[in-house]
């Protein structure tokens, strides 16, 4: 085990830095080691793009966090506060020509009912008077300034009325308001700033009771189609990850398996450089798409799938989710890395394509029929027959003279 471990590392080490055998001088080195990261940031940034290709879903559902907020909220004036914060300072129609937007050059679509929640927000914008809303923040603003009034005569008053009890005359007095004074001014300024609050309340009111405020209320409110934007969103939620995970192994696949063919031609044929580069290619391509199955894995489907199972069955324990995760991901491992051996990178059939086409055992290279020595890494090729005692090729399941099987073993 530990030895095919080690042949395989000094295997993928002697594909990295060398050609036709014979290791790269340090500047080539450098080269190629700046060529690998320039190459392995634009493959992340084409990951990265045609991961976003797809609408997530916040894109697909713009009114969903919006809507779910407004639900959530308890506040009196929430129906106010929704309506003002769609106002805009242009006064023309954005919001469903926004949604629509995230549909160009991408897949997927914008959910119908958060275009149509976008279409009556717009008629909220379009018939908004921010004449209304500059009023009710100015009439804030003085209720806000008659509180700090009333604050500051209130602690006069206190003093005051201290000073009173104390026999102090008021010519003595550190106070410009007298306890008097005082009462009335407070009072008055609390009858003016009760009248602002009622102004504010009508004002509020007119908007809110505008038609364009009312039919968006009115979706608003509407339990069941929020309840078809959540289920939507949260399928959506569920998806996504699966989504993005097939758009970035169809971004890559093309590119691994362009560089295995043009390495494997390079290597039959002796283009050593070519080679070399496709190589690196090779391992740059397949860098990301592991990170990207191990990611998938994480927070795809699959993991979703055991963790709704774990939930359902014992009742919230899901932590052991990482229990399944630490039992699967090394069965996993070990399957890929049987197909690979078998299959994939199964040294006999390897062995026999290279006799086939007259190629080292060992390292593939041309080589000529009568060579017992590859020139290339001096590998001998044959191996003596147990039954006829013939050379025949070695790691080959039949003699090619007596037709006896071999043992390949040795």
């Amino acid at each position: 085990m530990f030895t095919r471990i080690r042949h395989f590392f000094t295997r993928f080490f002697s594909n990295s830095s060398k050609v036709n055998n014979q290791p790269l001088n340090k500047v080539s080195l450098m080269v190629l080691i700046f060529v690998d990261i320039f190459i392995l940031i634009n493959v992340f940034v084409g990951l990265n793009d045609i991961s976003n290709w797809h609408l997530s879903p916040s894109r697909a559902y713009p009114c969903y966090s919006e809507w779910t907020t407004y639900q959530k909220n308890t506040t009196q004036d929430k129906d106010y506060q929704i309506i003002v914060d769609s106002f805009g300072y242009d006064n023309r129609p954005r919001y469903q020509r926004q949604y629509q937007r995230v549909e160009d050059n991408s897949l997927g679509q914008v959910s119908e009912i958060c275009l149509n929640y976008g279409e009556l927000k717009d008629g909220v914008l379009s018939n908004s008077n921010n004449q209304d809303r500059i009023k009710i923040n100015n009439l804030q603003g003085r209720i806000k300034n008659l509180d700090l009034v009333n604050s500051r005569i209130r602690s006069q008053y206190d003093s005051t009325l201290l000073e009173k009890i104390a026999g102090q005359s008021p010519e003595n007095s550190i106070n410009k308001v007298e306890a008097e004074k005082a009462k009335q001014e407070l009072d008055k300024n609390n009858q003016q700033i009760a009248n602002l609050k009622k102004e504010v309340v009508e004002v509020k009111k007119q908007i809110i009771n505008r038609k364009e405020s009312l039919n968006f209320l009115a979706l608003l409110q509407d339990e069941t189609k929020l309840a078809t934007v959540t289920k939507g969103y949260q399928n959506a939620s569920f998806w996504y990850p699966s989504i993005q995970f097939g758009l970035q192994a169809i971004f890559l696949t093309p590119l691994i398996i362009i560089a295995l063919f043009v390495h494997r031609r390079s290597q039959s044929r002796g283009y050593g450089l070519v080679a070399l580069i496709s190589w690196h290619l090779l391992v740059i391509f397949l860098i990301p798409l592991l990170l990207k199955v191990l990611e998938f894995l994480q927070v795809g489907v699959v993991f979703n799938f055991l963790f709704n199972v774990i939930g359902n069955l014992l009742g919230g324990l899901l932590f052991l989710v990482s229990y399944l995760y630490i039992l699967f991901i090394p069965l996993f491992g070990f399957v890929l890395i049987k197909f690979f051996q078998r299959i994939v990178f199964n040294t006999n059939i390897q062995v026999s394509n290279r006799v086939q086409q007259s190629q080292c055992i060992n390292c593939g290279k041309k080589i000529k029929t009568f060579h017992a020595h590859c020139p290339h890494c001096g590998y001998y090729q044959y191996v003596e027959c147990q039954n006829c005692h013939e050379l025949t090729y070695k790691k080959l399941p039949y003699c090619y003279h007596c037709g006896a099987e071999q043992n390949l073993s040795d």
